[in-house]
Parts: C-alpha cells; structure tokens; sequence
C-alpha cells in the first residue's frame, strides 16, 4: 500500500477522509455518513435507500478494481484483480468503529458536516503530520492531536475560492511543521 497509505489506514483518517468525499461527490450530509469495520474486508461500500433496502459493493481487497473503474467509467472493462467467490461471503462481519481509539473518525465527520475548508485542510494537516511521523518528528498519537489543533484553529472559509483553498492548504501544512517544531 505505501507507507503514507498504510499509516492512514492505521489511523482510521482514509475514512475520515472518505467521509468528506462521499459528503462533497454525492452530496449526502455528513449525518447520514456512517462508517463500520469491515474485519473480512471484502464489502467496500453500502448505500441504503429511502425504501430502506442496502446496496453493497463486494469484491476483492484490492483497490486496483476501484482504481480501474474510476479510469473507465462509465465503462466496466476486464478487470486485473482475482474474481469475487462466493465462498468468501458465507460470513461478513460489521462492527462499529471505536472512536476514542481512532479520533480522526470525528474529525472526518466534522469536517464533512462543517464543510467550507475544513475537508482541505484536514487533508493537508494529516499530509504533513504523517510525514513528520515518518520523519520522527511526531508520534503516532501525535497524528490526530495536530489535525485537530489546526482544523479547529484555521480560519473557516464556508464558500472557498480555489485560491483560498490553495492558501489554506499551504497555512496547515506550516502550522503542523511548527507543531513538529515543539
């Protein structure tokens, strides 16, 4: 997966960021956003509808599948990941995700609510606090600490230029550089 990626994954943040964008590209409102651990993960998406039937995406762990729909969309095309077995569904577990132990979760979803810059500058502040851990200037706990701090100390724009999201993705990135500073 990457280091970056890995890291994100161990600390919940690719969901916490998946929440902005499932609120920003199907305008959904972060209330209704929920995520849940998927031990098997073999289920990557599930969309309940107003009848209040679910829908779910199953495949295999690997986001080649993903990756290769989002590049030939609205084409499906032979795809390079092992076909999905049935077998592998005969138990598909679901458990809520722990909060207190994972709270870039929260953030995610306050940003997704809150809207405005929030979502860039999360991303941005999470960019350089998992650099600095990676660099040793910052502890794994550090991580969420530092995206909290400048997501709640940025100056909030609700209707952003893209010059203003420029600015304030540069503005968090030197605001978690002074924290690894400390």
């Amino acid at each position: 997966m990457g280091r970056k990626i890995t890291i994100d994954s161990a600390t919940m943040m690719n969901k916490a960021l998946e929440l902005i964008e499932a609120r920003w590209l199907f305008g959904v409102p972060a209330e209704r956003l929920a995520v849940v651990v998927h031990p098997q993960s073999i289920v990557h998406s599930l969309v309940e509808f107003v009848d209040g039937s679910v829908i779910a995406q199953l495949s295999p762990p690997d986001m080649r599948l993903p990756i290769q729909y989002a590049l030939s969309f609205p084409d499906r095309v032979t795809g390079p990941t092992r076909r999905f077995e049935q077998a592998w569904a005969m138990s598909l577990d679901f458990e809520p995700p722990d909060v207190a132990r994972f709270p870039a979760l929260r953030l995610g979803h306050e940003a997704a609510a809150r809207g405005g810059t929030s979502g860039a500058v999360l991303n941005a502040a999470n960019e350089e606090a998992v650099r600095g851990f990676l660099e040793g200037d910052l502890t794994f706990t550090d991580i969420a600490a530092v995206c909290e701090r400048v997501l709640g100390e940025h100056p909030f724009q609700s209707d952003p230029s893209l010059d203003d999201v420029r600015r304030l993705d540069a503005w968090a990135r030197q605001e978690v550089a002074k924290w690894a500073c400390v």
